[in-house]
C-alpha cells in the first residue's frame, strides 16, 4: 500500500479506535494491530509497538473526558493497573512455549466466557468507597495482567467486564476507569518495545488527532445510553471479534496438531 493511500485511511481508521475506546473502554489494541498490519501492511512488530502508542495516548485523553464526567474510579484503576504489571510480565514470559495460533485461540474462548458474563449482568454496584473490596482490585489487576502478558492482547476487553464483574461498578464506570488501566499498560508494554526500528511518527500523529474527535464522541454517547444496554453492546461487539479469531485461528492449530 502506497503512502498516500495510508494517510488517507489513517483518519477513519483513527476515528474508530477512538470511537471504541470512548464508548466501551476496549476495543483499542485489538482493533489497531490488525488495521496497521493487514490494512496498512506495516511490520508486525513495528504495529505492536505503534499500536502501544495510539491508544495509550488516546486512553490517556479518554480517562480525562470521562473524569470530567465523574465516571473514573482513580484509586481503585491505579491499583488495579499497579497489580497488572508484575503479573504481565510473568505471564508473558510464559506465553513462549505456545504457538501464535493457539494462544489467540484460547484469547478468543475467553472473550466468549466473559461475554457470556456480561450478557448475564455484573455483580450490584459496591459503591465507591467500598473498603472490603481492596483483595477484589488485587486479584482484578493480577489476573488480567497476567493474561493480558500470556495471551499478548486483552486490554478493555478483559479490565471493563473485571471491573464489572469483579469490582460492581457500573458500565459507564468501568469504561472510564478502565481507560487509566489501558494507558498504564500500554506504558508499560512500550518500555519493552522501544528496541524496535523507528516509529511512523506521521500516521502515529495522525491517528491519535482523528482518535480524539472519535472519543469525543464515543463519550458524549455513554451518557445517552443505559448501562445494560452498553454492557450488552460490549458482550455482542466481543462475541463478533472471537469468532473472527477463531475462524482465522482454529485451522491453523489443527493443522499444526494433526502434522506432529
Amino acid at each position: 500500500m502506497t503512502s498516500s493511500s495510508q494517510m488517507l485511511l489513517a483518519p477513519l481508521l483513527g476515528a474508530l479506535i477512538g470511537l471504541a475506546l470512548g464508548m466501551l473502554g476496549g476495543g483499542g489494541s485489538i482493533l489497531t494491530v490488525p488495521m496497521l498490519v493487514y490494512v496498512l501492511r506495516l511490520d508486525a512488530h513495528i504495529a505492536v509497538a505503534t499500536s502501544l502508542v495510539i491508544v495509550g495516548i488516546n486512553a490517556l485523553a479518554g480517562a480525562g473526558m470521562h473524569w470530567r464526567e465523574k465516571h473514573v474510579r482513580l484509586k481503585q484503576a491505579l491499583l488495579f493497573g499497579a497489580y497488572g504489571i508484575p503479573a504481565a510480565f510473568v505471564g508473558a514470559r510464559l506465553s513462549r512455549f505456545l504457538s501464535g495460533p493457539l494462544l489467540l485461540m484460547l484469547f478468543a474462548l475467553l472473550m466468549l466466557v466473559i461475554a457470556a458474563l456480561m450478557l448475564r449482568g455484573g455483580a450490584k454496584p459496591q459503591g465507591q468507597g467500598s473498603a472490603a473490596a481492596w483483595w477484589r482490585v488485587m486479584l482484578g489487576g493480577l489476573g488480567v495482567g497476567f493474561l493480558t502478558g500470556f495471551l499478548g492482547v486483552g486490554g478493555g476487553f478483559l479490565i471493563v467486564p473485571a471491573l464489572v464483574l469483579l469490582l460492581g461498578m457500573e458500565m459507564p464506570d468501568a469504561v472510564g476507569s478502565s481507560l487509566v488501566v489501558i494507558a498504564i499498560n500500554s506504558a508499560a508494554g512500550l518500555a519493552g518495545q522501544m528496541s524496535e526500528a523507528a516509529l511512523p511518527w506521521t500516521l502515529i500523529g495522525i491517528f491519535v488527532v482523528a482518535g480524539l474527535l472519535g472519543l469525543r464522541v464515543g463519550s458524549w454517547a455513554t451518557r445517552w445510553i443505559a448501562p445494560a444496554r452498553l454492557r450488552q453492546s460490549f458482550a455482542v461487539f466481543v462475541i463478533a471479534l472471537a469468532l473472527v479469531l477463531l475462524a482465522i485461528n482454529l485451522p491453523a492449530v489443527v493443522t499444526a496438531y494433526a502434522a506432529a
